[in-house]
């Protein structure tokens, strides 16, 4: 493998460590979010602030999503320039985009669904054992 080939692959790998770092960051605001919400809601005996916690939990499921969503293509952008024998030096993804149906199972990927599911449905609950 030639130096420039090698380096080529090291960006493209950058690139996806980057959006792995940006989705544990999401996850780990989602869970701080939630968590204060719940802190706040049980001070103030307040059921409704947790109503409030539905929208920056689907929110940062979608932001989530399109982080996977990025990092999936950029693994595309990866795979071809390790198989490919002359190297344009492109990280550009369109070749690989097939729209909204890649993003949407992104979105419902086993990981994602389970972590926001997860949360959604313990929100549910805490909101209707508040009731």
């Amino acid at each position: 493998m030639t130096e420039e080939k090698s380096k080529h692959l090291e960006f493209a790998q950058g690139v996806i460590n980057r959006m792995g770092q940006n989705s544990f960051f999401i996850k780990s605001w989602t869970v701080t979010l939630v968590s204060a919400l719940f802190a706040l809601a049980a001070k103030d005996s307040n059921h409704r602030i947790l109503i409030v916690a539905y929208f920056p939990t689907i929110a940062f499921w979608l932001l989530d999503s399109y982080y996977l969503y990025q990092e999936r293509l950029f693994r595309k952008v990866y795979d071809h320039a390790r198989k490919a024998t002359s190297i344009d030096f492109s990280l550009n993804t369109k070749q690989f985009n097939k729209g909204f149906f890649d993003w949407s199972s992104a979105a419902f990927s086993k990981t994602i669904l389970l972590f926001y599911g997860f949360v959604l449905v313990t929100l549910l609950i805490i909101v209707y054992c508040f009731k």
